[in-house]
C-alpha cells in the first residue's frame, strides 16, 4: 500500500526504525493513540513522524495523479501520524508544523488541544521557541498565554538567554500589569535596574 503513496513517502517509511512503524501500525488498527503505553516514545520518533507527515501531505496537495482510494488512505496516514505526535510531541519546530497544520484546515477545536498541550508538556524555553520561530499571530498568542500562566520563576529563566530575554521581558509585564502579579512587577524592576541600556 505505501508503494501508492508516492517515492518519498515510501522512502521515509522504509527508512523508518520497527519500532515507529510498530507505533504507527498500532494506532491505525484503533484509529487512535489510546494504546500508547505500549511504545516507547522519543525524539527520533518525533523527527521519523514529523518527516512522514510532510512527506504525506505534500502527496495529499496533488491529488489529480493518485486513486481516490490512495487519496483516503494518504490523509488517514497523516492523521494517524499527526494525531501521535499531537499527544507526544514536546518539540517547537513540530508543534509549529501541527499548528500550521490545524490552521489551515480552520480546525479550531484541534488548536485549542494544541494549546493545552503547551501548558501540560512544552517547557517555558520550548514555548518561547516557538514565539522566536513563528510569525503566525494565532500560534505567538496562544504561547503568549500560556507563558503568561506559568510561575514568574520559569519566566525568569527565559532572561538568561539573549534568544528569549525580550520574550521573557514581554511576558513579566503583560503578568505585572494584566495580572496585577507583585512578583513580576518586582521582578520587571530588578531588571531595568541591572540591564544598562546600549548607547
Amino acid at each position: 500500500m505505501i508503494k501508492n503513496f508516492g517515492k518519498q513517502v515510501e522512502s521515509i517509511w522504509n527508512d523508518l526504525r520497527p519500532r515507529t512503524k510498530n507505533m504507527l501500525v498500532g494506532a491505525m488498527k484503533t484509529n487512535s493513540f489510546a494504546n500508547k503505553q505500549k511504545f516507547t516514545y522519543d525524539a527520533h520518533a518525533d523527527w521519523e513522524l514529523s518527516r512522514l507527515l510532510n512527506a504525506l501531505d505534500e502527496q495529499a496537495k496533488n491529488p489529480k495523479s493518485k486513486k481516490e482510494d490512495d487519496l483516503d488512505e494518504i490523509n488517514h496516514l497523516a492523521e494517524i501520524c499527526a494525531n501521535v505526535l499531537e499527544a507526544q510531541t514536546e518539540s517547537a519546530e513540530v508543534f509549529i508544523q501541527l499548528a500550521k497544520r490545524v490552521l489551515a484546515k480552520n480546525d479550531f477545536h484541534k488548536f485549542d488541544a494544541l494549546g493545552e498541550a503547551l501548558f501540560e508538556r512544552f517547557s517555558a524555553g520550548e514555548i518561547a521557541e516557538i514565539i522566536r520561530q513563528t510569525d503566525m499571530a494565532q500560534i505567538r498568542a496562544v504561547c503568549f498565554e500560556t507563558l503568561a500562566v506559568l510561575p514568574v520563576s520559569l519566566i525568569m529563566s527565559l532572561l538568561d538567554d539573549p534568544l528569549y530575554f525580550e520574550i521573557g521581558c514581554n511576558v513579566l509585564e503583560q503578568q505585572a500589569i494584566e495580572f496585577n502579579n507583585a512578583e513580576a512587577r518586582e521582578a520587571l524592576e530588578n531588571i531595568e535596574f541591572f540591564v544598562v541600556p546600549e548607547d
